[in-house]
């Protein structure tokens, strides 16, 4: 069954009131998220779930000066809940004025009569509303008022404690995207338009496809091997670099840079979803081109060696 992305609280079609919804930011969409889905749905199985989250993430609105640090971006988020089995994704332009709203108001305005809720699930530390003024106590009396039931969920944990977004943010910026993969459930993608570079990786023998991170999270740099899904649904195996290119003195941002093992074609724009899944090396500067060369060369051997005795079809791909 197809699932729904509604981006106007104020405007819900019938079709989609009187759902069940998990509430949070759910960025990243890791097992912590899946087991308060799943908490949901067992809690009030006869009704299609629903998820209440928020666009930008708040911490992008109110810090704007920190690093990008998204794990997933909305495209990558509604595939990877769609695949956990929600039908509605309620995504909420949050905004000054919307982060002005008391959290009286979200309960009642947003959660009862805009979307029309029956149900909401959400972790035992989740507040909302100006200044995060709302918690768990005021959402347990409030609903109760209202006639919407609530389950508060315990986190899902492992020996290291709870599973958390910043948890697998340090794996991925440490140069663990097998570890991370374990914590997602799936491995980490990033998901961007394919830009015109310079087309130095065509006249090495390596023509690459060049994504912009953005706002994606900046993980280890270096050579990772990789998976991509193309628009079309085709998965193709593939090598990644992430960095500043220094044996060339690139000197701009950070970019992703990933060649299709045995594809050729056209990809300028677009959108690719790039599952990293393992760091073959870290970046390095080269004494010169014909060096890089070799070393490309190598790498596309050992990401193809990895990739042979691995899965490596991104969650999105299986959807």
């Amino acid at each position: 069954m197809k699932a729904h992305l509604h981006t106007d609280w104020r405007n819900i079609p019938d079709s989609a009131r009187g759902m069940v919804a998990a509430l949070g930011n759910f960025d990243g969409v890791h097992l912590g998220h899946a087991h308060l889905v799943h908490a949901l749905h067992a809690a009030r199985p006869e009704r299609e779930l629903a998820v209440v989250t928020f666009e930008p993430h708040p911490r992008e609105l109110f810090r704007p000066q920190d690093p990008p640090f998204r794990l997933t971006l909305p495209q990558e988020r509604f595939a990877a809940l769609s695949a956990l089995g929600v039908r509605h994704v309620f995504q909420i332009g949050f905004d000054r004025e919307f982060s002005a709203m008391s959290a009286e108001e979200f309960v009642t305005r947003v959660l009862h009569e805009g979307l029309g809720l029956h149900h909401v699930a959400c972790g035992m530390d989740f507040a909302f509303g100006h200044r995060r003024r709302g918690n768990v106590a005021f959402l347990t009396e409030r609903t109760a008022e209202l006639g919407i039931g609530l389950s508060v969920v315990p986190p899902l944990s492992d020996a290291l404690g709870p599973y958390s977004s910043s948890r697998i943010r340090r794996l991925l910026q440490d140069g663990y995207p097998e570890r991370a993969a374990e914590e997602l459930g799936r491995p980490w993608s990033i998901r961007g338009v394919v830009q015109h570079g310079d087309k130095r990786g065509r006249l090495l023998g390596f023509p690459t496809a060049n994504i912009a991170l953005g706002r994606h999270l900046e993980p280890a740099r270096g050579v990772y091997a990789v998976s991509v899904r193309m628009a079309d649904g085709q998965v193709c195996p593939g090598v990644a670099n992430i960095g500043r290119r220094p044996t060339i003195n690139d000197g701009q941002e950070s970019r992703l840079e990933v060649h299709l093992l045995g594809f050729s074609g056209d990809l300028y724009g677009q959108t690719l979803s790039v599952a990293l899944h393992t760091l073959l090396r870290a970046e390095r500067r080269f004494d010169g081109l014909d060096a890089l060369k070799e070393q490309i060369a190598r790498d596309c051997t050992q990401a193809m060696a990895y990739l042979s005795t691995h899965e490596f079809a991104p969650i999105s791909a299986r959807t």
